[in-house]
C-alpha cells in the first residue's frame, strides 16, 4: 500500500510524535473526544496514499493541520446535510417516514452530491439540483430564479463539466 519503506517511516514517526497533539486540536474544534479520534485516524489514513509529499515533508504540524481540516469540513458539511434532512423528515407525515435504513442511504447520497458539487457556486449548484433532482427545465429554472435561460445553459454546462472531471478525471 505505502509506496516505500521511507513512508512507513515517515508516517510511523508522525503518528508517534503528532498524534496527541492532532486529536488534542480536533478536540477543541468538534467537543467530542470520539469524533476527534475517528478525525486523527482518518488523517493518518489519508497519509499513507500520500507518498510523494511525505517525502518532501518539513513542516509536519501545518501539514497534519491542513488535512485534519479538510476532513473537518467534510464532517461539518455531513452534519450540516444531516440535519438539514432530518429536520425536513420532521415535517413529514408519519406515514411518509423511512426506516433507519433508508435514512442512512439518503444521508449516504446526499453527502455524495455535497462532494461532487464541491467547488462550485452556490448558484450554479441550485440550478444543478433544480434540473437534476426537481425536473425542472432550463426555462422553469430561470424563472424561479429570475435569470436568462442563456445563464442557466451556462451553469449547468459548467455543472456537468465539473462533475465529470470530478468523477472520472
Amino acid at each position: 500500500m505505502l509506496g516505500s519503506a521511507h513512508s512507513h517511516q515517515i508516517i510511523s514517526t508522525l503518528y508517534t510524535n503528532h498524534y496527541a497533539w492532532l486529536q488534542s486540536w480536533l478536540r477543541k474544534k468538534l467537543g467530542t473526544s470520539h469524533e476527534a479520534a475517528d478525525l486523527a485516524q482518518d488523517t493518518f489514513l489519508r497519509l499513507i496514499n500520500k507518498d510523494r509529499e511525505l517525502q518532501s515533508l518539513r513542516e509536519p504540524k501545518a501539514y497534519l493541520t491542513t488535512v485534519a481540516h479538510g476532513l473537518l469540513v467534510n464532517h461539518w458539511r455531513r452534519q450540516a446535510i444531516e440535519h438539514a434532512y432530518l429536520e425536513a423528515l420532521s415535517a413529514l407525515p408519519e406515514p411518509m417516514a423511512q426506516s433507519p435504513e433508508e435514512k442512512t442511504l439518503i444521508l449516504e447520497i446526499l453527502e455524495q452530491i455535497a462532494t461532487l458539487l464541491d467547488g462550485l457556486s452556490i448558484r450554479t449548484q441550485q440550478i444543478f439540483l433544480l434540473s437534476q433532482l426537481d425536473g425542472l427545465t432550463y426555462p422553469q429554472i430561470a424563472k424561479e430564479m429570475g435569470l436568462t435561460v442563456n445563464v442557466v445553459q451556462k451553469a449547468m454546462t459548467k455543472a456537468m463539466t465539473h462533475c465529470y472531471e470530478v468523477l472520472y478525471a
